[in-house]
Formats: structure tokens, C-alpha cells, sequence
């Protein structure tokens, strides 16, 4: 599952262009210096992935919990629904980006990051890419699911990590090219985006089933465990 992590960040990176691409449009990168100003978008994306990292190693920690008590393979039905649930119903995602209290924490987070791009220190692009990883986004809201469907800190935080590293190509090829994406290019791949997370929260309840099919839907440890007991028998 952690393939769909890079899939969501590849292609999810066209609706981060509309979403986060003017800030990373108006980074201060040195214009001039062409080291100087990899290292700095480098630093600006090591921010970022910190971030993602994090929120991937909570939610992993919280599908942990699930997973001690033995709900794992619902957990997994229950991500794979939510994820087709949010794509067709969308408003759902407008409520909750919409709630006073988010929309508060949303606030600060924008001011803080007005206020990072005026300096031009060391820790500036670092710091614009960890704030700007806490910006709501409906990619966001889909990938941390899987890293809660994960029941791992490890592999939710490696998971959250594959999907922004998978944000990097366009959004780097943006700062340096500007808007690239117009047409009807950008259309198609916005339209294939919906498909994707279906057919993904499909897999996941798929997985959750647990059908028997490797690595697709593999057989629960507790069924495998009894039929390995009744062997030994």
C-alpha cells in the first residue's frame, strides 16, 4: 500500500500547484545563485516532508491502537469507505475545512507564513515548508488515512513521507518554471484524481476482506496463526 502513498503525492501534486503553488511561486530563493537556490528549495521541501512525516507518524500511532485490539482489517474497510465517501460527497471536506477552530489555527499558520517570507535566513525556507505542511488539503486528509490504516507509527510516518516526496517533481519544476500546468493537460489529470482515490479505497477495503490474495488482500495473522495451530494438532 505504501505505492499509492507515492501515486497520491505524483499526481495529487497538480491540485498542490492550485493550492500551495503561490507560496512556493514567492519563495525568496536566490535568483542568481542556481547552488544557492537548490539548497534553499531543498530545504524548503526537507520542511514539508518533516511535517508530513509527523502527521504520518501520529495518525500510524493511532492506527496502532486499532491494530492492538485487533480491529486492523476494519480499520482498513473503514479508511477504504471514508476515502470514497469524501470523494463523493465532497462537502464534507468544506465542513470540516470550514470549523471555526480550523479555521483559526488555518489563520495563524497563513500569518506566520507571510511573516517567513519577508526574512531570507538560513532556517526560512526550512520553516516555510514545515508550516506549510499543516495546510488543510483534501490530498492531505486522503493520505493521512492511509497512514492511519497502516496501524504503524513507522510505516504511517514512512507513508505520509512517501506521499510529499512524491509532491517534489512538479512543485520543484514550479518554482523554477512558474505555472506550466495550464490547459487541458492540468483538466484531465484534476479529473483523474477522483478515480484514484476510489480505486484506492477500494484496495483498502479489499485488504480489509482479506480475501487470501497476496499482497492485495492477504489473510488475516489470526486466521493464518489457527490454521497453523491445527496443523501442529
Amino acid at each position: 500500500m505504501l505505492l499509492s502513498a507515492i501515486i497520491f503525492g505524483l499526481l495529487g501534486s497538480f491540485h498542490c500547484i492550485g493550492m500551495c503553488g503561490p507560496i512556493a511561486f514567492m519563495l525568496p530563493v536566490d535568483r542568481e545563485n542556481s547552488i544557492k537556490r537548490f539548497l534553499q528549495i531543498s530545504s524548503y521541501h526537507l520542511g514539508r516532508l518533516f511535517t508530513y512525516s509527523l502527521i504520518g507518524l501520529l495518525f500510524g500511532f493511532l492506527g496502532k491502537g486499532f491494530y492492538f485490539f485487533g480491529f486492523q482489517q476494519q480499520l482498513s474497510i473503514i479508511v477504504g469507505v471514508l476515502m470514497i465517501v469524501v470523494i463523493l460527497f465532497p462537502k464534507i471536506l468544506q465542513k470540516l475545512s470550514l470549523s471555526k477552530k480550523i479555521s483559526t489555527i488555518i489563520l495563524k499558520i497563513k500569518n506566520k507564513l507571510g511573516a517567513e517570507l519577508k526574512k531570507k535566513g538560513n532556517d526560512t525556507f526550512f520553516t516555510m515548508g514545515f508550516l506549510n505542511g499543516f495546510l488543510p488539503c483534501g490530498l492531505v486528509y486522503m493520505a493521512v488515512f492511509g497512514a492511519l490504516a497502516t496501524s504503524n507509527a513507522f510505516t504511517g510516518s514512512l507513508y505520509m513521507f512517501l506521499f510529499g516526496l512524491g509532491t517534489i517533481p512538479l512543485m520543484t519544476a514550479f518554482v523554477y518554471l512558474g505555472n506550466f500546468t495550464k490547459g487541458n493537460f492540468r483538466k484531465n489529470i484534476q479529473k483523474a484524481i477522483p478515480v484514484l482515490v476510489v480505486f484506492i479505497g477500494v484496495l483498502f477495503i479489499v485488504r480489509g476482506l482479506g480475501l487470501g490474495i497476496p499482497y492485495v488482500s492477504p489473510t488475516p495473522v489470526l486466521e493464518v496463526a489457527a490454521d497453523v495451530v491445527k496443523m501442529c494438532h
